[in-house]
């Protein structure tokens, strides 16, 4: 069956860095959007980024230019550099993939930024 991954998560400082990665099995990989997605307790799930079969981005205006996404095919992995870190950045981060009229979540990793 279908399994996303996460690992990379943790606490880290304000202004710091962490990687996500998400590895994916049991799936033609390469033909999926992923995205990574969080949520903090009480609130919606948020789209942080994704990606698309071709390479194309997108990201939420509050991460433009502190995150990237990215997508090894060949490892079927996608990855989310976090970069200068803040308080608001503090969410379980899920890894999300779809396709016309199917989706998968993993079970998330949480990113604690606090000093």
């Amino acid at each position: 069956q279908v399994q996303l991954v996460e690992s990379g998560g943790g606490l880290v400082q304000p202004g710091g860095s962490l990687r996500l990665s998400c590895a994916a099995s049991g799936m033609f990989f390469s033909i999926y959007t992923m995205a990574w997605y969080r949520q903090v307790p009480g609130k919606q799930r948020e789209l942080v980024a994704d990606i698309t079969s071709s390479g194309s981005t997108n990201y939420v205006d509050s991460v433009k230019g502190r995150f990237t996404i990215s997508r090894d095919n060949a490892k079927n992995t996608v990855n989310l550099q976090m970069n200068s870190l803040n308080p608001e950045d503090t969410a379980v981060y899920h890894c999300h993939a779809r396709l016309v009229g199917t989706t998968f979540w993993g079970a998330g990793t949480l990113v604690t930024v606090s000093s």
